[in-house]
């Protein structure tokens, strides 16, 4: 019997920052030693990106402060609020937006909404962010936020807003890594955020203990596929920006796991099967090790999905 893949993953990231933080003298700390966080910027002409807060975060400035899309791990929020006053040349952070519920996309919320801005997600989020909750992706079960820290305002399907006189189109991707998943995507500055449906270093798990399936995220994918130009930059939850071209890409590669994957189901196979028999093994020196991700794709499959 195989050992549970996700712990597998878990086990070597922690390896690795063990390794790193060796290699460093000590100097890679815990989360909580969040006063010592790097964040990084880069100019995306009319927003910026910071990285190092536990995801990334893209921030724009406007006249009653800035607004946040995703607000990184709690541990770190100090010191993301810093750096996107500095970045924005605001003082306070006027709206936040979650692009879904995870941890890493809503530790800025609390801070925020004891500031007074306004906290925007997927009604599913606001659902998760009040009770108590288990994931595929972190171990046990995480409390309910704080009534302050949950969304203001959320939505159930596609809209726009405007900020600072630009408008932002955001849209639901049904089941694709939560079942929460918001995009955003500014035209005006062909500028798509994607958060934890894709990444061009990793393999972004399916949540499948809370609604996602490898069904809905192909579906996401080429929902993004239609909206994007060849040069349009997308920012995922993770890792560097992309293309237009490589979310086509995904698109692609993710609707041939999804034939191979029903394929899987009517042999009778199981996520272990699926793990041995490494469908994206092409894509391995990619995006590193597939095995919790096929894991859990084929797993979603078994408990969304009824073959014809």
């Amino acid at each position: 019997m195989l050992s549970d893949p996700i712990d597998a993953h878990r086990s070597s990231r922690r390896r690795f920052l063990q390794i790193s933080a060796a290699a460093l003298g000590g100097t890679l700390l815990p989360a909580a030693g969040f006063a010592q966080t790097k964040i990084s910027t880069t100019d995306l002409g009319g927003a910026t990106l910071l990285q190092g807060a536990g995801c990334n975060v893209v921030a724009m400035p406007g006249p009653d402060g800035a607004l946040m899309i995703d607000g990184g791990l709690a541990a770190n929020t100090d010191a993301l609020l810093a750096t996107v006053k500095t970045a924005t040349r605001t003082s306070r952070i006027n709206t936040l937006i979650n692009t879904h519920w995870h941890p890493e996309q809503t530790g800025a919320n609390e801070a925020v909404g004891r500031a007074g801005g306004v906290i925007f997600a997927h009604e599913k989020t606001k659902t998760y962010l009040s009770n108590a909750v288990y994931s595929v992706t972190f171990k046990g079960r995480r409390a309910a936020l704080p009534q302050v820290a949950r969304p203001t305002k959320t939505t159930r399907g596609d809209g726009s807003m405007e900020f600072a006189g630009v408008k932002l189109d955001y849209g639901y991707m049904p089941a694709a890594h939560t079942d929460s998943d918001l995009f955003i995507h500014v035209p005006a500055m062909n500028l798509l955020v994607a958060g934890g449906v894709v990444s061009a270093e990793e393999w972004p798990l399916v949540d499948y203990r809370n609604g996602a399936w490898l069904g809905g995220r192909v579906r996401a994918l080429e929902h993004l596929a239609d909206l994007v130009k060849p040069d349009t930059r997308v920012v995922p939850a993770n890792g560097r920006v992309m293309t237009g071209s490589e979310i086509v890409r995904h698109r692609d590669m993710y609707q041939k796991l999804f034939t191979t994957m029903i394929g899987y189901l009517n042999m009778g196979l199981g996520p272990e099967d699926a793990v041995t028999r490494n469908p994206l093994k092409e894509y391995q020196s990619e995006f590193g090790d597939p095995s919790a991700f096929t894991y859990g794709a084929l797993k979603s499959m078994m408990i969304a999905y009824v073959p014809d």
